[in-house]
């Protein structure tokens, strides 16, 4: 089966396209001279050469915070104006039987909460989000104008090798003994090994959906803590009272963003945040890896 990919030099594509490779005929979209299309999706209509199958957009822009207008119109113009771009190669090219959208946990707006599912309200209202939310609205109308088997995929935090976020910044806090462990990291976070998203794909060709996807176990903070300083050859951190990371937080409240934890860091770091996986588990068949099993972090 002849497959598109976007997105193939990110983190997500630098790991599943040997995965892919093996069962698909992939080429890529992206912005390096190794791509078959070298082409910003953001700002010009591809221009593809062949028609293809089954379609794999994880092209996105995501992992930070906009501090100015022109910062925040980007999301928009890679996460929804890239995939507009992209829908309008294909409808020239040739329309695929499937397209499989990568999408994320972050369009339910929750900064918390316990085995969140598909049925939630999409309250995420970050430019992330928000562009993400646009991004999914316009493929449902596409897809089902032009009898296009639709896939979105939630992925949670995503691990995998050389991880970035918030995770690539947990390995890099221990790494360098400046990552702060707080309230005994009780709190517990959706983790999703980078290989399942590959693993999906078989599983969403013919049938489609929305779905979330992550690990069962939720890991909590210390459990991550430990593994990553186990393979970093660390001790693992210390682990601060809640009542001093909060008047912490207070002083960088005030402090502003050189401040090492805010009250915002500090809610996010001792309040779970979980998704439920059984939709796609039951509906699909799909059984997700265990990440406190399989993540290496290099």
């Amino acid at each position: 089966m002849s497959l598109l990919f976007t997105g193939a030099s990110g983190f997500l594509g630098n790991n599943i396209l040997p995965l892919l490779k093996r069962d698909y005929k992939v080429s890529t979209i992206g912005l390096t001279s190794q791509d078959n299309y070298q082409v910003d999706i953001s700002q010009k209509v591809p221009v593809l050469s062949d028609s293809y199958e089954l379609v794999l957009h994880a092209a996105g822009k995501a992992h930070l915070v906009p501090k100015t207008e022109l910062e925040k119109q980007i999301f928009f113009d890679v996460n929804l104006q890239g995939t507009k771009n992209l829908c309008s190669a294909l409808e020239v090219a040739g329309l695929p039987k499937s397209f499989i959208f990568i999408s994320t946990v972050a369009v339910y707006g929750c900064e918390f909460g316990e085995h969140i599912n598909e049925d939630h309200p999409l309250n995420g209202d970050s430019p992330y989000a928000l562009s993400k939310i646009m991004a999914e609205k316009f493929l449902e109308e596409w897809c089902m104008k032009h009898d296009v088997i639709l896939s979105i995929i939630r992925p949670s935090l995503i691990a995998g090798p050389n991880a970035p976020g918030n995770l690539g910044a947990m390995v890099n806090g221990i790494k360098t003994g400046k990552y702060m462990s707080v309230a005994e990291g009780r709190a517990r976070k959706s983790i999703l090994m980078v290989q399942d998203i590959a693993k999906l794909i078989p599983f969403l060709v013919e049938k489609g959906g929305i779905y979330n996807v992550c690990d069962d176990n939720h890991p909590s903070f210390r459990e991550l803590e430990s593994l990553i300083s186990h393979q970093l050859s660390k001790n693992i951190p210390f682990s601060i009272p809640y009542r001093l990371a909060k008047i912490m937080a207070l002083i960088g409240d005030c402090i502003g963003d050189k401040a090492p934890i805010n009250s915002l860091k500090l809610s996010k770091i001792t309040k779970s945040l979980t998704f439920s996986n059984e939709k796609a588990k039951h509906e699909l068949g799909w059984k997700p890896m265990n990440v406190l099993e399989n993540y290496k972090i290099y």
